[in-house]
């Protein structure tokens, strides 16, 4: 994505959000391109692009406390605090996972469990489910390939040429294992 795109996006709605905490239209003009010019210089270090709304919104937020503190001016934080709530689709990658885990067969869950989640050797696994390493290693790998069914089952994921898995999260009223 680009600072244009973001741009494209995005400066309608912070500008309306900075306008309503400054009520001045040319220091809010101000404060947006400042807002770009950071956004701008940053936009690299975004890891994860559905996290960008609000990765903006909280530029344009601290913009604005830089501005209140360099003019010396006072405001109420709890107020600013209030305002600032961003609307966000509360429907992300971890739903899913968490439906998609919770609908494994036990006998995958608990050594993913283990494994992927405690951090435990498989070795130690093997040794606490009473089992052999090689089912230990074969249950693991089950599971993971299963979460990846889950994920194209439930949010439409493909694997691209590479073997990895993309796609983007449907809304929760969509998927088909969390909803």
């Amino acid at each position: 994505m680009t600072t244009k795109e973001v741009w494209t996006s995005y400066s309608d709605d912070l500008k309306n959000f900075i306008l309503s905490k400054v009520k001045n239209s040319e220091i809010a003009d101000d404060i947006l391109q400042e807002t770009f010019i950071k956004i701008h210089t940053n936009l690299h270090t975004l890891k994860d692009l559905n996290k960008l709304k609000s990765w903006c919104f909280t530029i344009a937020r601290n913009s604005v406390l830089n501005y209140w503190k360099t003019t010396n001016q006072t405001f109420e934080i709890a107020n600013f605090e209030s305002e600032t709530n961003i609307t966000l689709n509360n429907h992300t990658e971890k739903d899913c996972l968490r439906g998609i885990i919770q609908s494994l067969p036990e006998k995958y869950r608990k050594p993913l469990f283990l494994s992927d989640i405690k951090g435990l050797k498989q070795q130690d696994i093997a040794f606490k489910l009473e089992q052999s390493l090689s089912t230990t290693k074969s249950q693991i790998q089950r599971a993971r390939k299963l979460i990846a069914k889950g994920f194209i089952d439930c949010c439409g994921f493909k694997f691209d040429k590479k073997g990895n898995l993309i796609g983007e999260i449907q809304d929760k009223k969509d998927c088909k294992v969390c909803k």
